[in-house]
């Protein structure tokens, strides 16, 4: 398996999806129409433009789809940069998966699940989201909290609209930070949000957003009665190498990208205090 995440894989771009102003959707494959490896929810694959850089990304398709594998990118750096002017056609190098994924097949199976996101914190969720849908007779019921700056900043808003929402047994709960014309679903933030749907503590729950929304979501959750071990996150904003090798993820005894990305909350509490 190491020989093979080592070993970079030609990729063809077949489609690139406008979702936010600053977020483009890309799909992936080999030269002859495959998916380049298979995967599991929360796993991450290593992208590279030869003479540009390389950077790692989550994979954001669900495992279930055969055919391809996407990724959400946000441009906010070099390769980002490059990869948004990338048209259909275009050829990278992919390799990968990396990471310990969600425990998708244990851990989940049988439970209710809250799904908390915000701004392009989505992405990492929506393998995860994709597949408890696609195994929807493994699972209670699914409540999805996503949140973001505007409307149009809502990652895979029709997605959810078209799909998710009308899903038996899932609720999706949107919001954005401020009011804004032609929006009246609510308004305010993601951690304050979750305080006024009050979960039943009867959920195992999935973090995913900017620091400052876990730490309040998560203070949030344990305010109603949520115990850390029934909340996970993934940190795979931190991954560099995927392989324990550079140590730029290393973080006290841990290294993310082997013993993580995905982390139960109670585990963090394992890591040194200033992280």
């Amino acid at each position: 398996m190491m020989n093979d995440t080592l070993i970079p894989q030609i990729g063809v771009i077949t489609d690139v999806r406008i979702d936010t102003p600053d977020i483009k959707t890309f799909r992936v494959v080999t030269p002859d129409g495959k998916k380049a490896f298979d995967h599991r929810p929360g796993q991450c694959a290593m992208l590279s433009v030869p003479g540009v850089g390389e950077a790692m990304f989550s994979i954001t398709s669900s495992p279930t789809n055969e055919d391809y594998m996407e990724f959400s990118i946000k441009k906010c750096g070099c390769v980002t940069d490059w990869l948004h002017q990338a048209e259909p056609g275009q050829q990278i190098t992919i390799r990968g998966p990396y990471g310990r994924p969600f425990p998708v097949d244990d851990e989940f199976a049988g439970k209710n699940m809250l799904f908390i996101a915000g701004g392009v914190g989505l992405a990492p969720l929506r393998s995860v989201i994709n597949y408890c849908r696609h195994y929807r007779d493994r699972y209670g019921d699914i409540d999805i909290v996503y949140g973001s700056r505007s409307k149009e900043d809502l990652l895979d808003y029709q997605e959810i609209i078209d799909e998710w929402a009308n899903d038996a047994g899932v609720k999706v709960h949107l919001t954005i930070d401020n009011p804004q014309e032609g929006w009246d679903g609510h308004v305010g933030f993601v951690p304050n949000f979750v305080k006024e749907l009050g979960f039943s503590t009867d959920k195992t729950a999935v973090l995913c957003g900017p620091p400052i929304m876990i730490k309040f979501t998560l203070e949030g959750l344990i305010a109603l009665g949520f115990d850390k071990t029934q909340v996970y996150t993934t940190l795979e904003l931190r991954m560099k190498c995927g392989v324990g090798k550079c140590g730029r993820c290393n973080v006290g005894a841990k290294y993310v990208c082997k013993d993580g990305p995905v982390f139960r909350c109670d585990e963090l509490d394992e890591l040194p205090d200033e992280y």
